[in-house]
């Protein structure tokens, strides 16, 4: 009989800065209604990266971006949808509209900064990191409440706004 061994393999999903709060372990960083737009996606072999799902204001689906690599659609293709690289980062900007940035902070560790639209054609926006608040750099706003430099850990959704503007934080 073959000696067969069971091995556990334990990645680590990266800690993602959103708008000034800390989301661990958690897949879908920001989702509208039913339609996840920021999350983290495992990668053979890199690990974990982000992948956004990317809507013009009139509900178009533009492209998927998956880490460093662009999936436009044709109309992401019309719209000028494209990818900058600098330094430790990648930009996705619409013409000369920057909708995210992604900052590489460490090996497990990324920054996001996103201002997108929805399938429906609402925008979010989520800009900012807590040191340079009080600079125009925006923590997340819900309604009167503000959160900055919260950890969000082990939950499937990290923020979730729905279609009657509601939002959920740490959903399962």
């Amino acid at each position: 009989m073959a000696d067969n061994q069971d091995i556990l393999i334990f990645h680590q999903s990266p800690t993602v800065e959103f708008a000034t709060n800390y989301l661990r372990n958690v897949p879908v960083i920001l989702q509208y209604h039913n339609q996840p737009l920021i999350e983290v996606v495992q990668q053979q072999p890199a690990g974990f990266t982000t992948q956004f799902t990317l809507f013009n204001k009139d509900g178009v689906y533009l492209a998927k971006v998956v880490g460093s690599r662009l999936f436009a659609t044709n109309y992401g293709k019309k719209a000028r949808i494209s990818l900058e690289f600098p330094n430790l980062m990648t930009v996705c900007k619409l013409g000369n509209q920057v909708l995210f940035e992604v900052t590489r902070k460490e090996a497990a560790a990324l920054k996001t900064e996103a201002e997108l639209f929805t399938p429906d054609g609402r925008f979010l926006k989520a800009r900012g990191a807590a040191k340079d608040w009080l600079l125009a750099k925006e923590p997340l706003k819900i309604g009167g409440m503000v959160m900055t430099a919260n950890t969000i850990s082990g939950c499937r959704i990290g923020v979730r706004v729905s279609k009657d503007g509601s939002v959920g934080i740490g959903c399962s």
